[in-house]
C-alpha cells in the first residue's frame, strides 16, 4: 500500500495551509484596524482612500483564511 491510499497527511501539503493560516492572522486585524479608523475619521479627505483598500483587504483576508482552510482540510482527508 502507498501512503496514499493508507491515508497519511500530506505534511507539504498541510504546512502550505498552515502558512496560509499564519498570514491570514495579522491582515485580519490590520484590515479589521484600517475599516474602524475609516469610520472613525469620516470628516478627513484620506477616509476615502482608505475605505476601498480595507474593503478588498477583508475580501483577501476573507478569501485567504478559507483558501488555507481548504488546503488543511485537504491534506487531512484527501
Amino acid at each position: 500500500m502507498s501512503d496514499k491510499q493508507r491515508g497519511h497527511t500530506d505534511k507539504q501539503l498541510l504546512i502550505k495551509g498552515l502558512k496560509r493560516l499564519a498570514l491570514a492572522l495579522p491582515l485580519l486585524v490590520l484590515t479589521t484596524y484600517l475599516f474602524t479608523f475609516t469610520f472613525l475619521n469620516k470628516e478627513t479627505i484620506p477616509m476615502y482612500y482608505i475605505l476601498p483598500l480595507a474593503i478588498l483587504g477583508m475580501a483577501g483576508t476573507i478569501f485567504t483564511l478559507f483558501s488555507g482552510i481548504k488546503l488543511v482540510l485537504k491534506s487531512m482527508f484527501h
